[in-house]
């Protein structure tokens, strides 16, 4: 567990975090600067062995110093996969434009973006409220989890169950959507998974970040 700094150290801190912050929705429009393939690469792995994109975040963090990616790729392209899996949910199912576009926006917004940022900062203030070790030490480095750290692991956690819930979902609604026991059962299920993999996810993100004492408190 990593200590905390004083009070003066703070600021700087937070000074570091908001220009990280800027240049990271510069960055959002300039395609050339991002890392696809890294990003494809996270995206399987969170799928198939979590564990080793959080030790890459650990590599992340020692050179960089700090925990947040600082390439908004990995967003994007959530968003953009995310735009055409509900587009074809409502090619299958919609038969106005108008409201399929307004289905569009809101899943983007509400489901990933929007309510991914209402739990990133209520992760961010619980960890670094009640999850950090204090130590009275003045000459010690801070160790904070930033706000862009909690959206990280917000989107890492979303990913396999946007796979789950809208892309295995969508090839099997033919049979989910039928009456009966068995696709009632299967649904269930397959929600069951999904929020349990989401939540494990958040734990292996926090867990992972060694100013907590979260394993400790669990």
């Amino acid at each position: 567990m990593l200590p905390t700094a004083s009070k003066g150290r703070s600021s700087s801190s937070a000074s570091r975090s908001n220009n990280t912050f800027a240049q990271y929705l510069r960055r959002i429009v300039k395609w050339q600067q991002m890392d696809i393939e890294y990003t494809f690469w996270q995206m399987l792995h969170l799928c198939t062995s979590p564990k080793v994109v959080y030790q890459h975040t650990k590599y992340h963090k020692q050179t960089k110093n700090q925990w947040a990616r600082d390439d908004p790729a990995f967003v994007v392209i959530s968003s953009l996969l995310l735009v055409v899996t509900v587009s074809a949910y409502c090619a299958a199912y919609d038969h106005s434009i108008a409201h399929a576009v307004f289905v569009i926006i809101s899943v983007l917004l509400f489901h990933f973006l929007v309510t991914g940022a209402i739990l990133s900062t209520f992760c961010w203030f619980l960890t670094n409220s009640y999850l950090r070790e204090e130590v009275p030490n003045s000459h010690v480095v801070e160790q904070r989890v930033e706000w862009l750290y909690a959206f990280d692991v917000h989107c890492n956690s979303f990913f396999p169950m946007f796979v789950l819930l809208y892309v295995i979902h969508y090839f099997l609604s033919p049979l989910l959507v039928a009456h009966g026991f068995i696709p009632v059962l299967l649904s269930n299920l397959l929600f069951m998974v999904a929020a349990c993999y989401y939540h494990y996810l958040n734990f292996l993100g926090y867990d992972g970040n060694l100013s907590l004492s979260l394993s400790l408190s669990l």
